[in-house]
């Protein structure tokens, strides 16, 4: 449904996201073969895999007498995309790529300037390169278009404006930043949720290649006030057969919040919800499997990744649409087996990043500064040699969104169920109960106490 639609839209770019690659290469290519945009990613080299071809380094639009030019790049799938989903595939060097093609597009194509449109994200949470950093190494890059991080970026701010901290980290979203020239580059993205829609406004008959940060930025909010008239009918129309059954999901209340969850925070009431939902779980699965016959140890604790909750829940009534938006990849709950050391340094990547769903067995002290100190298992010590067994998704438990050490683990269990149908079950299970959902909100990621 969603290829279509962008046809009907008429979008004359389309780069690759991430989620993009979770049925794998060659369900991507069956769909990427039916958008009539022009499909960029320089930094991906496909040969040999069901993309070959599909792709390409660029695109130059012809504006009047003058010429733009369109690069586009992901973001590096390791530890991100699950292996198996990009097989063959390899990620070139984002800076070195982006570097070569627009001095080309520049120099020997004769554009007037150049537009990255990435999706590497805003804000730096591990190894990966961002849009600021591609931006301070880039030359001939004038405009940086980008998403992955859902960040919004607002108009007028400029790096320099605070030289204690790096764009990117501490909430420091700048749209201007200066390239390894000296020379400012502009940086956008609009969030998430269609809240904005991003406006760019270059005068190329008056362009001084020098000052990118005269271009004029804005953020335009997109609301309902727009009457049902003046919605494009074709599209309307398109999307009329899905709408009914749509609606009564989304219409369907299963539950009741006793207070609202934010979908962003990494330590709190949505995060401890969803890792004692898996710990549940695995405890009752591992129940049911011992009671057939098969050996399944209970897990010791569950952690779940908290990017995978991709909304807020609100305070009152809760749909069985709003999980099934709020979960939607297909992941699995798995039961397997991780050594103590591996869980501790998966924690201290965690408490890098500002927390992890964790269970409440389990317990997280850091520094204040994001250093880890100590993890706790009901009140105990992790031992780095003893084997302990988790409840988790097995995306994260292949060693994805930077849980690297737990990949190779042994694996007792996994579901053959979604994990969002098994979670839709236990809210109803508690609703029929008179149970509202109402988590525990303690952070379990913590700063350690000192005495003086």
């Amino acid at each position: 449904m969603e290829f279509p639609l962008a046809n009907m839209i008429g979008y004359d770019i389309q780069v690759l996201g991430n989620n993009e690659f979770d049925n794998g290469l060659e369900e991507l290519a069956k769909h990427y073969k039916r958008l009539r945009a022009s499909r960029l990613d320089a930094n991906y080299d496909f040969t040999g895999t069901p993309m070959q071809g599909l792709m390409e380094d660029y695109v130059i639009k012809k504006v009047g007498k003058h010429k733009v030019g369109f690069i586009g790049v992901g973001v590096d799938p390791e530890s991100l995309v699950s292996q198996h989903n990009y097989a063959g595939m390899r990620h070139k060097n984002v800076v070195e790529t982006v570097n070569k093609l627009a001095a080309e597009l520049k120099d020997k194509r004769g554009c007037d300037i150049v537009v990255v449109v990435s999706h590497l994200g805003a804000r730096k949470e591990n190894d990966k390169t961002t849009d600021y950093e591609l931006a301070a190494a880039s030359k001939d890059v004038d405009i940086i278009i980008g998403g992955h991080s859902h960040t919004v970026i607002q108009p007028g701010t400029k790096a320099s404006d605070r030289s204690d901290v790096r764009p990117g980290e501490d909430k420091f979203t700048p749209s201007i930043v200066e390239n390894a020239n000296g020379r400012p580059v502009l940086v956008t993205q609009t969030g998430k949720y269609g809240k904005y829609l991003g406006y760019i406004k270059i005068d190329l008959d008056n362009l001084n290649r020098s000052v990118p940060s005269e271009y004029n930025y804005n953020l335009i909010s997109v609301s309902d006030r727009f009457d049902d008239d003046m919605l494009d009918k074709n599209i309307r129309d398109f999307i009329a057969p899905y709408k009914h059954k749509v609606d009564s999901v989304n219409n369907r209340v299963i539950a009741k919040s006793y207070r609202a969850l934010s979908g962003d925070k990494r330590t709190g009431g949505y995060p401890n919800f969803i890792a004692d939902f898996a710990k549940w779980y695995g405890d009752m699965k591992s129940d049911s499997l011992r009671q057939a016959g098969i050996d399944v140890k209970t897990p010791d604790f569950a952690i779940m990744n908290v990017g995978g909750i991709r909304h807020a829940m609100p305070e009152g009534d809760v749909t069985e649409g709003l999980i099934l938006e709020t979960f939607p990849f297909n992941n699995y709950v798995v039961i397997q087996e991780v050594n103590g050391a591996d869980l501790i340094e998966a924690m201290r990547m965690a408490a890098g990043k500002g927390g992890e769903g964790i269970s409440r067995e389990l317990m997280v002290l850091t520094d204040g500064n994001g250093g880890l100190e100590r993890v706790l298992l009901n009140g105990e010590e992790i031992n780095p040699e003893r084997v302990y067994t988790m409840a988790t998704l097995d995306y994260v438990a292949d060693g994805n969104d930077d849980f690297v050490t737990f990949a190779g683990g042994k694996r007792l269990w996994m579901d053959d169920d979604l994990m969002a149908a098994a979670l839709l079950r236990y809210i109803y299970g508690m609703t029929a109960q008179g149970l509202s959902i109402a988590p525990d909100e303690t952070p379990r990621f913590m700063p350690a106490v000192h005495l003086p």
